[in-house]
């Protein structure tokens, strides 16, 4: 594919689902830019110590925010199917190892009452 071809992107980056669309990026290199930037300030300033972590701190409720607008959310018939899954992933490892158990048990027994 030539870059005439390529798709340009529109707008602001947003997640697609589960596929990323092609030539959009969902962190741009301009936000990681201007957290390292305050992060080395932050080091930097080793005499304002508190006021480093005062300021991280006062950010990081923001980050979360932003954060969790990116999360894709399953919807409810998605969330019951991943429920079903996983109980009868659990009742299946549960027999498996109720199984290995008693085998065991017998083993152990019959090695014991063996003369």
């Amino acid at each position: 594919m030539t870059d005439e071809n390529k798709p340009q992107p529109t707008g602001s980056a947003r997640p697609a689902g589960k596929r990323q669309v092609a030539g959009v990026s969902t962190t741009s290199s301009d936000s990681y830019a201007a957290k390292r930037a305050r992060d080395s300030v932050a080091v930097s300033g080793d005499d304002k110590k508190d006021s480093g972590f005062v300021s991280r701190a006062g950010s990081f409720l923001p980050e979360v925010v932003q954060e969790m607008r990116k999360v894709i959310w399953p919807t409810a018939k998605q969330m019951v199917v991943y429920t079903v899954i996983v109980l009868i992933f659990l009742i299946l490892l549960t027999a498996l190892v109720s199984g290995v158990d008693f085998l065991a048990g017998l083993g152990v027994e019959k090695a014991l009452t063996a003369n």
